[in-house]
């Protein structure tokens, strides 16, 4: 290939969001919980992305996998939390579509990369109905029963009602270390019904905040490189029609008995629905129903479609994190249970060729991109601590700061790239009315505060 060739496609590569979307940071560290402390724990890990490099046809994210928001505690008793996973992730920047005709399963463990380099996982939990012993079998805390876990695995538990005793407030948990998400990565206290009390006793955020008036972020990529979107988008694949919720295709099967997949085919039986397996416990509780061109806000089989998106102007395949009207999770969730593109293992030990390293803009708060920002308080009046909460992916650090009644600053904050959420003590602040300032690329947003004694 001539030299200049060369130069043109990386020159090319460098605008491509596969190497620009990722959240890079050398200085914010991660935080836990642990059960009984509500005070967070400084780990001394790198919080998301450290380093982006690039060649023509790859682009290369190197990641602890810790998130800037706060993990932990998990309470169904898994003994790990987030550690160190030291990886690489390896992101073609022009996906290919599987064109064989047999489309490639999500299978346990990673399916892809969000831009804080935490890792997805799909719906399942490593966890299946064994037929021969009338019992479920493997996973963690699960011993594999005698046999093995069925010869079919016929009948699969959905991790999200199965494990949700065990997610953190961020809607997460480790498997031996490995934090991840098997759902949209919106903390619990942000859904409009509100399932799990995690978050009373260990607030944390998430990677965004679910805003049903914009285009949620690209929030990660999936090991068919394609991208993954939060949960709402243009309604039409055009970018026309104003925004809406993406909506997963798959419906509960009207079933009382468990001994036939959605297809109709004859299988092993599992338990009947009722009580703890009560309808949408299994992943083959679900079918899926294709939906009419006229209705473009439903995914397909992959939970994706191709459509106009911010980043992609000219249009892509991708991926959305699904949710239900109240914004809890809706199956598949993120991927699945097909990938729509040629698939590959995109975490990778090293790196093979030659590179070139990419260097975000260092101009701060303005690469936030962060217009029309939604800022809430709560709660307002607050007599101990009040909670500011931004309805957007920070991609930058955002300044905060409390002032009184007469302009005197009385405390600051941040909002650390990579996370949504942080607090001011108002127990030493007398009471009386207070100015909460928050500063984007374009203005700063005032919010009244009223502190009560």
């Amino acid at each position: 290939m001539p030299a200049f060739a060369v130069v043109s496609i990386l020159a090319n590569a460098q605008t491509s969001p596969a190497i620009t979307s990722w959240l890079q940071n050398n200085t914010i560290m991660g935080r836990h919980y642990v059960t009984g402390n509500m005070t967070p724990i400084q780990d001394n890990v790198l919080a998301n992305v450290q380093t982006v490099q690039y060649s023509a046809n790859f682009a290369y994210a190197t990641t602890n996998g810790i998130p800037a928001y706060i993990s932990g505690p998990f309470r169904d008793g898994n003994p790990s939390q987030a550690t160190d996973q030291n990886a690489i992730f390896k992101i073609p920047l022009v996906p290919v579509p599987n064109t064989s005709g047999t489309f490639t399963a999500t299978s346990g463990g990673n399916i892809g990369v969000f831009i804080n380099g935490v890792a997805m996982f799909d719906y399942r939990d490593g966890v299946a109905w064994n037929t021969t012993t009338n019992a479920l079998c493997g996973g963690p805390g699960n011993p594999q029963c005698p046999g093995g876990m069925g010869a079919t695995q016929a009948w699969n538990r959905d991790a999200i009602p199965a494990e949700m005793a065990g997610f953190d407030c961020s809607k997460a948990h480790p498997a031996m270390g490995n934090y991840h998400h098997h759902q949209n990565p919106s903390a619990f206290s942000l859904d409009q019904n509100v399932v799990s009390i995690v978050c009373d006793s260990f607030p944390a955020d998430g990677l965004y905040a679910i805003n049903s008036s914009q285009h949620s972020p690209l929030l990660g990529f999936a090991y068919d490189g394609y991208p993954v979107y939060g949960a709402y988008g243009y309604l039409n694949t055009d970018g026309t029609g104003g925004i809406t919720r993406m909506k997963s295709s798959y419906l509960l099967r009207n079933i009382t008995v468990r001994t036939h997949h959605a297809d109709g085919t004859d299988v092993a039986d599992g338990p009947a629905v009722a009580g703890t397996y009560f309808l949408g416990y299994f992943r083959e509780d679900y079918e899926y129903i294709a939906t009419s061109p006229s209705t473009p806000d439903y995914l397909d089989e992959h939970n994706g479609r191709f459509c106009v998106t911010p980043e992609y102007p000219n249009g892509t395949y991708c991926y959305f994190t699904t949710v239900k009207e109240n914004w809890n999770s809706a199956y598949p969730y993120i991927v699945g249970p097909t990938y729509y593109g040629v698939y590959a293992n995109r975490k990778v030990t090293s790196i093979t060729e030659t590179v070139t390293t990419y260097i975000p803009s260092t101009s701060g708060i303005e690469d936030n991109n962060i217009n029309n920002l939604t800022v809430s308080l709560y709660p307002n009046p607050a007599s101990e601590f009040v909670a500011v909460q931004l309805g957007s992916l920070v991609k930058e650090n955002v300044l905060i700061e409390l002032y009184d009644i007469t302009g005197k600053l009385m405390q600051k904050s941040t909002v650390k790239q990579g996370s949504t959420l942080t607090y001011f003590d108002t127990r030493t602040l007398y009471a009386g009315e207070y100015i909460v300032r928050i500063y984007t690329n374009t203005e700063v947003i005032s919010k009244k505060l009223s502190v009560i004694k």
